[in-house]
């Protein structure tokens, strides 16, 4: 198992104390995409920043490729976090100075590999995202949906074990939305790209394997989705 979420809590001290999550138990296989919906406030933004240890929980642990990855010093745990996830934000974060093929390239030179590797890579990601002609654009040069597609590249330049991605097309107009998302089930389809993604627009989970729902910080629903009725089966250009 990919992932393993074990009795999870995270709240808050105080007089009356504020949970967050309670109880959570989830596993996630390789190569499976799952899309964890629910409304605000819900606890789906808090998980997912438990699973990427950008945050930590009160109760419970996470093991990604069996590593207890709250147990990790500081050090290893930045090490681990560059090498075997990749995040995907609301925001881009991309260095406005730097073009597409620099931006995607860069988690590739923290993690030591030469600018002849690194650059090949970033190529091939940004070809497989379909931005082969806008690799020496800059952030400001490119629409908001081309920055997600880079953005997208980035987190996966290392090939990273789990793609994490928070509210990825948030910033998006619909039509952009569904680009993006049919896009993560190309990635997921086609190339085997573990996902955990969190939305609260329901029919951006078209093209997920499984669909968590959350409510009042607990899983109410684990469902898996019917593969005919998923609409990611347009072929990755190469």
């Amino acid at each position: 198992m990919l992932l393993k979420v074990e009795n999870l809590d995270k709240h808050f001290g105080g007089d009356v104390p504020l949970h967050i999550l309670r109880d959570i138990n989830l596993e996630l296989a390789e190569r499976e995409f799952l899309a964890m919906i629910g409304p605000s406030g819900a606890g789906k933004t808090t998980l997912l920043n438990i699973i990427s240890t950008l945050d930590a929980p009160t109760g419970g642990r996470v093991l990604i490729k069996n590593v207890d990855v709250h147990r990790l010093d500081q050090h290893a745990l930045n090490r681990f976090r560059n090498r075997r996830l990749g995040f995907v934000f609301q925001d881009d974060l991309l260095l406005p100075h730097l073009t597409a093929l620099e931006n995607v390239a860069l988690p590739a030179r923290i993690s030591r590999r030469s600018t002849r590797q690194a650059s090949r890579r970033a190529e091939e990601l940004l070809e497989q995202v379909g931005l082969n002609d806008r690799m020496k654009h800059k952030p400001g040069q490119l629409s908001g949906g081309q920055r997600q597609r880079v953005n997208l590249a980035r987190a996966l330049v290392n090939e990273p074990a789990l793609l994490l991605a928070d509210e990825p097309t948030a910033r998006l107009d619909q039509a952009t939305s569904q680009g993006i998302v049919q896009l993560l089930g190309e990635l997921n389809e086609q190339l085997g790209v573990t996902i955990l993604m969190v939305t609260h627009e329901r029919e951006l989970t078209n093209c997920a394997g499984r669909v968590v729902e959350f409510l009042d910080g607990r899983i109410v629903s684990d469902r898996s989705t019917d593969p005919g009725r998923r609409t990611c089966t347009k072929p990755l250009d190469t």
